[in-house]
């Protein structure tokens, strides 16, 4: 092995299934194991086979199925479970028994209720006991980080002695801060007499959050493997995560000369097989793989995407499987990426229009925490309606409830005159619709209120429709809004304009004196 590889030993088969809830099937195991298998993962531990007849099947079949990774089963420091860890692994191409036992104080007091000596002879009798059925026995101090340093070397060269190939160093309660578990590895390194005859391991618990940067600090003081999970799942607050010790080393190889034999575009779906397999979900802002790690809502960070991606991403989202960078519109959204995201869609706007339709699409995204694309149709639809309407709507107030008639208040334009009015009804609907016929006098029927969902989400746009008809005429309008209220109302609204208008060319100009009378007495 060249001295700059770092091995990766995943352990969510094991470790990550420990995560309270995470228990997996035997063919979820399977599945998972082929993907890692696939995305060259040096090392599966597939289980404990002691543990359950599931965790041994599970472990035989991906000691069956694993076509470059080398399978490795856990045991405790017992006869018992070694056996059962050989015999599960007998299929694999190559396999490793990973066995451990207490080393700190507090665990050899209180969990094991052991002395020092009676664990050294636990040690010597496991590793011997491993050894009979493989040549690749790795060795963990368990609470390594909480050891005496001295007891922990001696145990150490102990273990390498009786013929364990690999030493891992645990932070198994996630205690460690960087800089002190990177010297902890240069103290074993200076203090373990046959230290060179092993390779150093580390598996870190993430309880202060910190199990990836204690990892880092040990690779860099010599540690050439790495235990982590997909996800960073595991025990309590979970492991080191793979993909970002992965993309760490490939991102910052200027601090981080060394290199891992992952294929990283296969993270993603890794990492979405393992959710799903689990139900856990991986927050938004998880790093590398959280749905917000590659996508871009603020202005500033948008434009300076669009013109050149390094300005705002350390790494490509092709690197890790996703086909391509999200520019997410929502409120802090800037208006290049608004007119690159309509171009996009097939809209080229002058800038009169854009700057029209970019406040409403701002007006808008205060209200929902994501803008859809059949937003930005609806804002599109409602601005052409706009430009010839003669009635416009600024806004709508509505009361209503179990214990009250509905009543509405209703603010129009109507040739550059404010008019305000008030109605109660049956209910809220009633109420809009009556409040707006009081300004503009029709005697128009409803034949038509249809009420659908345009967008996605719990905050999505409501599109209704409205069809009305006056000696004859009918027109139908739409309107479309995160509030079914004012869609309603624009809706009705967007049916008389069209009405007035067919109106105009049938019937002589009286008709709209009318409403002109009507805004003189509503005026404000």
């Amino acid at each position: 092995m060249k001295n700059n590889q770092v091995i990766i030993f995943d352990t969510t088969l094991r470790d990550g299934e420990q995560s309270a809830g995470a228990s997996m099937s035997v063919d979820d195991k399977v599945a998972i194991a082929e993907m890692l298998d696939s995305m060259k993962v040096d090392i599966i531990e597939a289980g404990f086979p002691f543990a359950s007849n599931g965790d041994f099947e599970a472990v035989k079949k991906i000691a069956e199925i694993s076509k470059n990774a080398v399978v490795c089963g856990l045991s405790r420091a017992q006869f018992s479970d070694i056996d059962i860890a050989a015999k599960a692994l007998i299929p694999a191409k190559r396999s490793r028994i990973h066995t451990f036992i207490s080393t700190s104080d507090l665990h050899m007091k209180y969990k094991l209720k052991m002395d020092k000596e009676t664990v050294i002879e636990a040690i010597k009798k496991s590793i011997s006991r491993a050894r009979k059925y493989t040549d690749d026995v790795e060795w963990s101090p368990e609470d390594a980080s909480r050891t005496n340093l001295d007891f922990l070397f001696k145990t150490i060269e102990i273990a390498i002695d009786s013929g364990a190939t690999t030493i891992n160093i645990p932070d198994t309660v996630g205690y460690s801060i960087p800089s002190e578990f990177g010297e902890l590895i240069n103290k074993i390194k200076k203090n373990v007499i046959n230290i060179d005859k092993a390779v150093i391991s580390v598996h870190c618990h993430n309880d202060l959050g910190l199990a990836v940067s204690n990892s880092l600090s040990a690779i860099s003081s010599g540690a050439r493997q790495i235990e982590c999970t997909i996800n960073g799942i595991g025990e309590r607050a979970g492991n080191a995560a793979l993909e970002e010790i992965v993309m760490c080393l490939r991102t910052r190889k200027d601090l981080l000369p060394f290199k891992t034999n992952i294929d990283a575009t296969k993270i993603t779906k890794i990492s979405s097989l393992v959710s799903k397999t689990t139900g856990f979900s991986v927050q938004p802002n998880k790093a590398i793989v959280g749905k917000n790690a590659f996508a871009h809502e603020s202005g500033i960070h948008q434009d300076g995407m669009l013109k050149h991606s390094n300005t705002y991403e350390i790494m490509t989202p092709e690197s890790i499987g996703l086909s391509s960078s999200e520019l997410v519109l929502g409120k802090h959204s800037g208006r290049h990426a608004f007119k690159v995201k309509l171009n996009e869609l097939g809209y080229e706007l002058n800038d009169k229009d854009l700057d029209n339709i970019f406040k409403k699409f701002k007006d808008l995204a205060d209200k929902k925490k994501k803008i859809f694309e059949e937003d930005l149709y609806a804002l599109i639809d409602d601005q052409a309606n706009l430009d010839n309407d003669v009635i416009k709507l600024i806004e709508v107030d509505v009361q209503c409830g179990n214990t009250q008639k509905a009543h509405a208040s209703i603010s129009l334009m109507i040739d550059e005159k404010k008019v305000i009015s008030k109605s109660r009804g049956q209910g809220p609907i009633d109420a809009i619709f009556k409040s707006i016929k009081k300004i503009v006098p029709n005697k128009s029927q409803l034949i038509l209120y249809q009420v659908n969902a345009i967008t996605k989400g719990v905050d999505a746009q409501a599109e209704v429709s409205v069809r009305l008809e006056e000696s004859g005429i009918t027109a139908l309008g739409q309107g479309k809004d995160i509030d079914t209220m004012v869609a309603s109302a624009k809706s009705y609204i967007n049916a008389l304009n069209k009405l007035i208008n067919k109106r105009k060319k049938r019937f002589p100009q009286s008709d709209w004196s009318k409403i002109n009378e009507s805004v003189d007495k509503h005026a404000i």
